[in-house]
């Protein structure tokens, strides 16, 4: 199957062509797919893309007029998909529902020891021969309390590293994991969670219900000076009232691999060039603010299963099977 690969960086390529083997003769494309640079997919029967590709109606209708049948994602989330107009132009869309979660896990672990421990400001005093420990204070993980949002497959494996600190656990879902209930895990509502918990991270899909989930409201019930991690969507945080609740003191510590307004700065090098995110540049100057690019995901284990899993859909799609990772509208 003739497939127009999207956001691809070198990395996207390497690992691609090694589970490929000649199977989907595919073309990468660097820009992202937008309804501007969708026509670069006409005549592909299938288009593969990432997060902060835009797969709204204008793009779809695009896409379909130029006989695109098949949305390949390669990634779990699909809300950036237009799935009514997917399913009325008679579009299959495929998604890779579980590649690693413990690579996201473990860095939404990093996130919490390294704003804890002060880690990135201690490796740039020592790198300046600064060994003071002034402003380094940490506290122990052991006994504190964590409130896990979601707790599908990647919150589950944080409650488990978490759980082997020695942490309290509360979590929050729609739906309870039974693995997490024979954990010992304390599921509560959502504002008890929010207001007992010293570490609170967001391992929920972003949905409507979700959007924003972190707002002025919910800050407010915030146990103050709590430390917040987001290695799920940007636009579960309202970033505004966040940077307020950092001003206030109420949010302590704020670690996010995910922002809200990523899609023109992630994944690309614009260290030559001013960045024109106002927000963006306040949120990197505070010291208890710790960004990473969105590359929880990042491990070779994860980018193996990414590409192997998107392949196999499409052999499912090409061959007239049913494929187990279709969603469905």
């Amino acid at each position: 199957m003739k497939v127009a690969m999207f956001s691809t960086k070198r990395y996207d390529r390497t690992f691609f062509d090694a589970a490929n083997r000649d199977r989907h003769e595919i073309t990468y494309f660097e820009p992202r797919l937008t309804a501007s640079t969708a026509p670069l997919a006409e005549r592909y029967p299938a288009v593969c893309a990432f997060i902060n590709d835009e797969l709204d109606a204008a793009t779809l209708k695009i896409l379909a007029a130029g006989n695109t049948r098949t949305i390949a994602l390669r990634s779990a989330g699909f809300n950036n998909v237009d799935l009514p107009e997917a399913k009325a132009l008679g579009m299959n869309v495929v998604r890779v529902p579980a590649y690693s979660p413990y690579a996201v896990a473990e860095h939404a672990v990093g996130l919490v020891l390294t704003l804890n421990r002060k880690l990135h400001r201690a490796y740039s005093r020592v790198r300046d021969d600064n060994f003071a420990l002034d402003g380094l204070l940490g506290f122990d993980l052991h006994g504190a309390t964590v409130g896990i949002v979601g707790t599908g497959k990647i919150g589950r494996c944080f409650a488990c590293i978490m759980q082997g600190f020695g942490c309290k656990l509360l979590a929050y879902d729609v739906y309870q994991n039974p693995e997490c209930l024979e954990m010992g895990i304390e599921y509560v509502e959502l504002p008890e969670l929010l207001g007992r918990s010293d570490i609170i991270s967001l391992h929920c899909p972003l949905t409507e219900n979700t959007h924003h989930l972190v707002n002025d409201e919910t800050i407010a019930l915030f146990k103050p000076g709590v430390m917040l991690i987001n290695t799920s969507r940007g636009a579960l945080i309202d970033t505004a009232a966040a940077i307020q609740g950092i001003k206030s003191g109420q949010i302590g510590y704020l670690g996010i691999d995910v922002y809200e307004r990523e899609a023109d700065i992630f994944f690309e090098d614009l260290s030559d060039e001013v960045l024109h995110d106002d927000v963006f540049q306040l949120l990197q100057s505070f010291s208890n603010v710790v960004i990473t690019a969105h590359q929880a995901f990042f491990t070779r284990n994860a980018l193996e299963a990414i590409s192997s899993t998107t392949l196999a859909n499409l052999d499912d799609i090409e061959q007239g099977r049913s494929c187990a990772n279709e969603v469905k509208s």
